[in-house]
């Protein structure tokens, strides 16, 4: 089923961007930092569920979600509840004080048994980084080893600790140097692109790890934790192979190593699961979480074992801002909706978005692979069908055209189309979506 819509006059009043837009744009030019990484000119006036509308009034698709962190949708009245309800009765009490919001989040995640069987405990922060940090300390701490491993194409923030394994583009690291010592990076197992020798990938780096890595340049004895995202994000949204992350929670066993995984872009029902580790049953030693957990309020945690988070002594790591009373309130009701709904919406629309993409690719060669699990999908962009030279013009052309045409996307990789839109999105609006695919397509193409 293809809906065909009139775009132009059913979405966009002006000419984008319109005349409030520019004149916004115009003012933080003089006072924001121009660092920001934006890629069209969306200035933004109000929200509501999956759709968007600008300060001119163009109303947009919302398929990019803040980076994957509206993941109940813009302003969902259960989240806006309990925001405001927080927020009369205190908006901060630092981390040295304790309140029954920030246990209770703590209970929740526990019982959502992110360690598999093992009890777990949080750290509470602000963000995705300061969750990668935390957990990097936490594995220095509690084995006393200095080295890590990191995968190419990895994405885990821009301060100086995470920025070490940050390695989706050059350009994030680029005048930083030097950033932690003692990572070493190794290919993230890609049957598309295969870096190593060998039709299973997944093998292939397991193979180089053990048998090339560990033998000839790092002691595995030295090795505190290997920091993956059990589906890659910013690097391509890249599913693993069948079998390797649970042949590295092998390695990592055989010798100490702490499994680190960074579900910052993954967790909290992105992928159909509440964990993108649990389709296929691998817990980690410690787990990272942000994004899609406040429905946007800035929250970030270190999930880890029970019985290695409580070797933190006193002091040992903190946060000013951690478990705030407000946005902990805001993690509760997305937790509770993404449980009772939005999850098993994500598997079951994802499903239905991949086989609109996968029949939709049938008619364009440039469509390389559609890969994903629930609304966590990458849709990646070739020179043609016996040509897998990634496309990026084709890849930033189509999301322009989309941006004109009143679909909002973000790419990922070199040359993949990222669609990760609320997990509340329904079947009719990723019909609606499509239908700006195929015009925005066509205008790319020509």
């Amino acid at each position: 089923m293809t809906a065909t819509l009139p775009m132009k006059a059913q979405h966009i009043k002006t000419e984008l961007p319109g005349p409030k837009a520019k004149a916004l744009i115009a003012r933080d030019a003089e006072v924001v930092s121009p660092s920001y990484p934006r890629d069209y000119p969306f200035v933004m006036s109000h929200g509501k569920g999956a759709e968007v509308w600008d300060v001119d009034g163009n109303r947009f698709l919302d398929f990019a979600a803040g980076i994957a962190v509206c993941a109940t949708g813009h302003s969902h009245p259960e989240v806006v509840g309990a925001i405001t309800e927080a927020a009369k009765e205190f908006l901060h009490i630092s981390s040295d004080y304790w309140h029954e919001r920030q246990v209770r989040l703590g209970e929740r995640i526990r019982d959502l048994k992110p360690m598999g069987a093992e009890p777990a405990m949080s750290f509470m922060c602000q963000s995705g980084t300061e969750a990668v940090e935390g957990a990097l300390k936490l594995a220095r701490y509690v084995t006393g080893r200095s080295r890590f491993i990191g995968f190419f194409g990895g994405f885990h923030g821009r301060t100086m600790g995470s920025l070490a394994f940050t390695s989706s583009k050059y350009t994030q690291q680029s005048g930083f140097f030097p950033t932690m010592p003692g990572v070493t990076h190794v290919p993230y197992p890609n049957n598309f692109r295969p870096v190593l020798a060998g039709a299973d990938q997944g093998k292939a780096v397991l193979d180089y790890i053990e048998n090339v890595l560990f033998q000839h340049n790092v002691p595995a004895a030295e090795v505190a934790g290997i920091l993956i995202e059990p589906i890659q994000g910013e690097g391509g949204y890249v599913v693993p192979p069948d079998g390797f992350l649970a042949g590295l929670r092998a390695l990592c066993d055989r010798h100490g190593i702490l499994l680190i995984f960074d579900e910052v872009q993954s967790g909290i029902g992105r992928t159909g699961k509440m964990f993108a580790a649990q389709h296929v049953g691998v817990a980690p030693d410690i787990m990272t979480l942000a994004k899609g957990l406040g429905s946007g309020m800035p929250i970030g945690l270190v999930v880890a074992k029970r019985k290695l988070m409580e070797k933190w002594k006193r002091g040992a790591h903190g946060n000013t801002y951690g478990g705030n009373p407000v946005c902990c309130a805001a993690a509760l009701a997305t937790i509770d909706l993404v449980e009772r709904e939005y999850a098993a919406n994500a598997a079951s629309v994802g499903a239905y978005f991949m086989e609109r993409l996968r029949e939709w690719q049938k008619k364009h060669p440039q469509i390389g692979e559609v890969r994903g699990r629930g609304l966590m999908i990458g849709m990646e962009l070739t020179m043609g069908a016996t040509n897998r030279a990634p496309n990026k013009a084709l890849c930033d052309a189509l999301i322009t055209r989309a941006y004109h045409n009143g679909l909002l996307l973000l790419p990922c990789g070199i040359s993949t189309v990222r669609f990760m839109p609320p997990l509340l999105v329904t079947k009719a609006q990723v019909d609606e979506a499509m239908a700006m695919l195929e015009t925005s397509m066509a205008e790319a193409l020509a």
